[in-house]
Parts: structure tokens; sequence; C-alpha cells
């Protein structure tokens, strides 16, 4: 008998069962005849890893139109290789909930009070969607999934080299991201290529995660220090955005790689280190934290700020902002006011308090909410339930350290998407659900084939 735990997260899901009584699946290789006689499709995979790695190079550095472009021939290249190859289309329990919330994002669309404006939310939800149906796809052949892990690595070097750059030699304000009365309204915060520090924070939880990983995953020294140099100018630039928020997805998610680790690979601890290494770890973050604390003032005063309530103006905004959007919600409790930037834009001045305008809900939970309503939130919820047991139950079995990277970059968005509402921008939204198609796609799919494998690497013997 299958326990609560295993009946949310879809543990006991048999694929081919679905498979066999869905009349969606009978669409699926359709052009069969196409695959056989088409030369491009002999490189099927290969031609969606090029679009998948041109998203990741592109996406932190080009307006988010050229992204809508890109994802849109992403969308239109999944549903050709859907349509010319049935062994293509795999579904994972991480699907049932994926789809669930496109359908209610779709059913919100239809009764939204700006519909127009929802059509557009809408569109974008259906491209990142597909963006996680292809990344499934592609991410199962190894080889091309630790290419594209590594050049999301690499991208992300790139922009957090800039951002140091920028710590160093100084950048111009693009905004009030301090408040002006504050000891720190000096104090530069590094927004690198994305022009937003707390949109950069949000772009380098996840690539310190995967950075983190791959200390662990490449097995050649000069790789494995490439990895570690990696994970410190990652987490040294996060340190320069001054991002607060960014700041508690990074505790969120060392907390969560070293938890997963541990539970993957206690087994072959000696016997006491496998009952005083998780306090020893803890207990020296937390003095390593105290003493940080104590002798960086910049840091004193930004962690300070957090708990002086509306003292803080940036504080103050956002209860401000919260506080109008639990009346939005309220009136619109069941559907929302339906999807995307636009939905917000149209409906929050109704409700706003005087001088305080507003992008977003500065919080993906209240976002979702509004524009969802509970019905919404409660399947993005689901979604994030399947992932996580998913991605657990693969890590105790496996031990792979990207899906502990990917996982615990989940975790460090979620924490960080509490406050803020950057979650939603391409450069990150790309990376969310380019990790969720990674732990789907580790999903065993051929019981006969074990998946509990070695995992190879780009950079060792059987890489490039």
């Amino acid at each position: 008998m299958s326990s609560p735990w295993q009946w949310l997260t879809l543990a006991d899901f048999s694929p081919e069962q679905w498979q066999q009584s869905s009349r969606l699946h009978k669409l699926v290789g359709t052009w069969s005849t196409f695959r056989q006689t088409s030369l491009l499709m002999q490189w099927d995979k290969a031609i969606a890893a090029m679009l998948l790695g041109i998203v990741i190079c592109l996406s932190p550095f080009v307006p988010t139109t050229l992204v809508g472009v890109l994802l849109s021939a992403v969308a239109l290249y999944w549903l050709i290789l859907t349509l010319c190859d049935r062994e293509r289309f795999q579904i994972t329990p991480i699907h049932i909930p994926a789809m669930l919330y496109w359908g209610i994002v779709s059913i919100c669309t239809a009764f939204s009070p700006v519909r127009s404006a929802a059509l557009e939310g809408w569109r974008n939800t259906t491209l990142f969607l597909l963006l996680f149906a292809l990344a499934t796809v592609v991410f199962r052949n190894r080889r091309l999934a630790n290419i594209l892990l590594t050049l999301l690595l690499l991208i992300a070097l790139v922009v957090s080299t800039y951002g140091i750059y920028q710590a160093i030699h100084g950048a111009p304000p693009l905004a009030t991201w301090s408040d002006p009365a504050s000891p720190m309204a000096k104090n530069i915060r590094v927004y690198s290529y994305l022009n937003n520090p707390n949109l950069l924070a949000g772009y380098l939880l996840p690539a310190i995660a995967l950075s983190l990983a791959a200390c662990f995953s490449w097995k050649r020294l000069l790789p494995k220090l490439l990895a570690i140099l990696m994970t410190i100018i990652n987490s040294v630039c996060l340190y320069f955005t001054d991002s607060r928020g960014g700041w508690i997805g990074f505790l969120l998610l060392f907390t969560t790689f070293v938890l997963l680790s541990y539970c993957a690979y206690k087994n072959i601890l000696p016997r006491r280190w496998r009952v005083s290494l998780i306090p020893l770890v803890f207990v020296g973050l937390f003095g390593a934290l105290i003493l940080a604390f104590i002798f960086v003032e910049p840091l004193r005063l930004r962690l300070s700020s957090i708990f002086i309530g509306r003292g803080d103006s940036s504080n103050n905004f956002r209860i401000n902002v919260w506080l109008a959007v639990l009346n939005m919600i309220r009136d619109r409790p069941i559907l929302g006011i339906g999807p995307g930037h636009g939905t917000f834009n149209k409906i929050y001045p109704l409700y706003m308090q005087a001088r305080f305008s507003a992008l977003g809900a500065y919080s993906i939970y209240l976002e979702t909410a509004l524009e969802l309503g509970i019905i919404g939130l409660l399947s993005f919820l689901w979604l994030i339930l399947v992932t996580f047991g998913t991605a657990i139950k693969e890590i105790v079995r496996t031990g792979n350290f990207w899906l502990i990277g990917s996982l615990a970059g989940l975790v460090s968005m979620l924490g960080h998407g509490f406050v803020d509402t950057v979650w939603y921008r391409p450069e990150i939204h790309v990376i969310w659900w380019l990790l969720i198609g990674y732990i789907a796609s580790q999903y065993p799919q051929n019981r006969n084939i074990s998946a509990s494998s070695p995992e190879p690497s780009l950079f060792d013997h059987r890489g490039v």
C-alpha cells in the first residue's frame, strides 16, 4: 500500500501504463516516415542540444524579446521531434504536474479580466514548459548533458567575472538599489550584464550549486581546479550583489547540498564520521557566519536591515506591495487575474498604495497565487514536491552530484523567490526549467538498463 508521500510524489507512477492508455500519446510518432527520409533528423539530439546551448549562451546578454524568439524555435523543434519519433517522447512523474500546471494556466488565461495581457503570459509559460520538455529529452544523453551543464557554468563564469570587475573598478548605479538614508547608500552593488543586482544574484545561485557539483563530478585535476575556481568567483560575485534574498538562497543552497551529499554517501563513511560530520560542518558554517557578521561591516549592516522592518526603505516598500497583493488575491482567490507580467501591470494600480508602484509581487508564491489563484499555487507546489521527490529518490540510489547540484539550485531559487520575483525573468527562468528537465531526465525509463551506472564527465577519459 502506498504511503501519502509516495502518492503525492507519484513514486509509483508507471509511464508505460500512462502511454498505453493516453490518447495524446497516440499522436506521438505520427510523422515517423519523415524521420526515416530526413537527413537532419539523423542528428536530432545534436540539433536539440545546439538550440538549448544557444539559449544558455545568449540569455544573460540579449534582450528578452530575442530570448522569446529562441524559445519559440526550441518549442517548434520539440514538436517536430515528438511527432517524428515515438522513442524520444518518454514521460516522467514530473511531466504530470507540469501538464496540470499548464492546464490551470490556460484556464486562468481564459477567465482573466485582462485576457489580452494574460495571453502573453500564457504564451511565455508554454514556451518555458516546452523548453523543459526538450531539455528532458536531451539530458538523457549523458555526454550532451555534461556539455550543456559545462557550457552553463562557463557562461556564468563570464557573468560573475565581470561582476567582480565592477566591484573593483566601480559601476554606475542604474537605480536606487539601496536605502539613501542607510550607511550603505554609497556601497557598490554589482549587476554585471544583467543590469540588476538582485537579478544577478538569482542567476548566480544555480551556477554556484552546479559548480559545487562539478567539483565532485569532474575527475581530472585541472577540471576540478576550474570547478573550485568557478565556485569561488560565483560566490564572491554573489556577495558583491548585496542581495539579501540571494544570501538567504546561498545558505539554503549550501545546507541542501551538504545534506543531500550526506544522504547519498553516508554508507561509505567511517562510522564515527556518520555521526559527527554534519554537526561539524554546520558548527563550522555557523562560526564562519558569526565571524563574518562581527568583522565585515557591510555584511553586518546589510543583514541587520532584514530585521528592522519598515525602518528600511526596501523592507517598507515590499511590505506595502505585499499588502496590496493580498487584497488582490482576496478579490480573485480561485483563478486569479491571469498569468504574466502584463496582467499585474494592469490590475495592480487599482490596489496600490500611494507612491508604491511595483513591477511584481516581490514573492513568487504571492505572485503565483495572484496570477493563478489558490488552485494554481497548489499545482505549482505539487510540481515542486514531485520534482523534489523524484530527485531525492534518484540521488539516494545513484549518488549523482549533478542531481544534487540541480536540486540545491532549485531550493536556493525558491528561497530567494520568497522575497523577490526575479525568478520570472528569462535569464533565471531558463535555468529553472533546465534544472527540472535534468532531474526529469534521470528518471529511469528502461527498467532493464541500470540508471546507477557511473556518470561520465565531460573532462574525464570518456569525455572529449
